[in-house]
């Protein structure tokens, strides 16, 4: 990952707050630039730089001697760059695949730039000529993205919170200081006064999860049936993922999502004879279903696979610097993020991996959640798919990048391609749906008699990562709940509406994730929307393990045949 950080409309000199730049600083080990701007004495760009592109030239902020006066920091991958600059003629000056958004921005504005970008990204465009700053961030925010906005016409933006908290305090407003994400799929364009104050000039959305992208990048015609469309998109996914000049790595779960995308890096490694054995990782305590299940998978694909295993009291340990990271209280993602973490750091500190493929986004784009057994109807299963990837970036994509870019990692996640998510939504909502007791059934199916992955592997029953890295005897999240029984009181649950209105926490888990969130991110509770949980069964925990599906003999007995 990179981190960026922007400000905008100080009333103060700008170096007193240059110092937040840093605290983004494990985003991007390799290198940092904090620039002012020249007659623009109160704004600042500040970059972390993870190299991955363009080594040489690809410090940011960005310019161009074609259009000096632009200047850009972003954060994330663009997959048709090139495409786009021979579409439309443009000039590079460099290998740096964000090139184009300025390119894209001279030749058309905020909007045409944002809505022609097939990739991941967020980024801040300062127009020096027009006094314009423009933000935006890709579709389901993969890439993260935060603003903070005063009503004296101060904005900061940043990567991550902890580079905006504290930032206004100074500014001469009594604005309570609230911390949201950018929207995701939306750009923003603020103009700057004669003192470089902003003020808001619009803000829309480009893409929303299920529409055909505006560009047209696609390979072939649609000529194939549904699964063979799947198949044929998912790896041209990965295949447009594997850019850039650094090893390549595969977290690898045992489940469904990550050993297809395992399978296909592998493949197209040897393809393209990337030169080198890709390697897997998987984490989880003893006995863990997840490690035996990727081990199957490694085996098949001959990978160089690595098996981490935490203690119960390693994973304890871990949650405050999980929570700091995440800048989230949410429980689930609390949970799953764990073993992501600190798989993330055996990665940094053990090997020489820095891209990381993973397999977020195909449980809400492909219903794969086991409560999606439980929909009364293929229309309201598809709206919840629907609302899961809209919200995906407050919690899995949130988990993703957070752990891994904690530790100078890049993740990648094929299945949340503009292209493979606006064609698997176009299908019939009833072709979505869990079928025969298998959810996923027709993820599954693409990839059905390929020999990519282990049969067994292909019909595994969906097991959530913060179950599967659970030991067989006592599940991840009854070790965390007997911890936390001795943290938090009863007394101190009992006050937990008063202590914190919004998002109350209704367990002493809840209460504790609370609590340290609020240490080090106080007030800043709207960060997330809710408290994710299961729908249509009454759930009262979020994991997967407490649900009727995983007692049931007969629904297990489907996934075996």
């Amino acid at each position: 990952m990179c981190g960026f950080w922007a400000i905008f409309g100080c009333d103060e000199d700008v170096a007193c707050k240059l110092s937040s730049c840093m605290k983004i600083r494990h985003r991007g080990p390799d290198a940092f630039r904090i620039e002012n701007i020249n007659h623009f004495k109160n704004c600042a760009l500040g970059f972390q730089r993870l190299a991955v592109v363009a080594d040489l030239k690809g410090m940011q902020p960005f310019r161009v001697h074609a259009f000096p006066h632009l200047a850009l920091v972003y954060n994330g991958e663009i997959y048709n760059g090139k495409l786009l600059g021979e579409q439309m003629g443009f000039n590079y000056e460099t290998d740096l695949d964000g090139e184009c958004i300025l390119h894209l921005y001279k030749k058309g504005g905020a909007e045409f730039a944002a809505a022609h970008l097939d990739g991941v990204f967020a980024f801040t465009i300062l127009d020096c000529e027009k006094r314009l700053v423009v933000a935006g961030r890709d579709t389901y925010g993969v890439r993260p993205s935060f603003r903070l906005e005063t009503e004296n016409g101060f904005l900061a933006l940043s990567s991550e919170v902890k580079g905006l908290i504290g930032l206004s305090k100074g500014e001469n407003t009594k604005y309570e200081e609230k911390i949201t994400p950018f929207p995701p799929g939306h750009v923003a364009v603020y103009s700057l006064d004669e003192h470089s104050k902003i003020h808001r000039v619009s803000e829309e959305r480009f893409h929303a999860p299920g529409q055909v992208p505006r560009y047209t990048t696609r390979i072939t015609d649609l000529v194939h049936t549904p699964e063979e469309e799947i198949y044929r998109l998912l790896k041209e996914s990965v295949r447009k993922r594997m850019m850039g000049a650094r090893r390549i790595g595969c977290l690898l779960s045992g489940g469904l999502d990550s050993s297809l995308v395992a399978s296909l890096v592998s493949e197209i490694a040897k393809e393209t004879e990337l030169g080198y054995k890709i390697q897997t990782f998987s984490i989880g305590m003893d006995g863990s279903p997840d490690v035996l299940a990727a081990r199957k998978v490694a085996k098949h694909l001959d990978t160089d696979h690595h098996e981490i295993t935490f203690t119960p009291e390693e994973g304890v340990q871990a949650v405050k610097d999980v929570i700091y990271h995440n800048e989230s209280y949410d429980i689930t993602t609390t949970r799953a993020s764990v073993g992501m973490y600190l798989l993330a750091k055996y990665i940094s500190e053990k090997t020489d991996n820095i891209i990381i493929f993973s397999g977020e986004g195909a449980d809400e784009l492909a219903q794969g959640y086991i409560y999606f057994h439980k929909s009364p109807s293929a229309e309201e299963a598809d709206a919840e798919s629907r609302r899961l990837l809209h919200d995906l970036y407050m919690y899995d994509n949130l988990r993703a990048d957070r752990t891994t870019a904690a530790h100078g990692l890049e993740l990648r996640v094929p299945f949340l391609d503009h292209q493979l998510t606006s064609y698997f939504l176009s299908l019939p909502a009833a072709s979505r749906v869990p079928r025969n007791g298998v959810e996923k059934y027709l993820l599954r199916s693409a990839f059905a008699g390929k020999d990519l992955i282990p049969e067994e592997i292909l019909w595994r029953p969906k097991e959530a990562f913060s179950d599967g890295v659970s030991s067989q005897k006592k599940s991840w999240f009854a070790i965390l709940q007997d911890f936390i029984e001795e943290q938090v009181s009863d007394e101190e649950l009992t006050g937990a509406s008063s202590l914190y209105p919004f998002n109350t926490p209704v367990s002493k888990e809840g209460y504790y994730y609370r609590k340290l969130f609020e240490s080090s991110y106080p007030n800043q509770s709207q960060l997330i929307k809710y408290i994710w949980m299961p729908k249509w069964i009454g759930a009262t925990d979020p994991s997967a393990r407490t649900l009727k599906h995983y007692k049931d003999s007969e629904v297990e007995h489907c996934y075996a045949n």
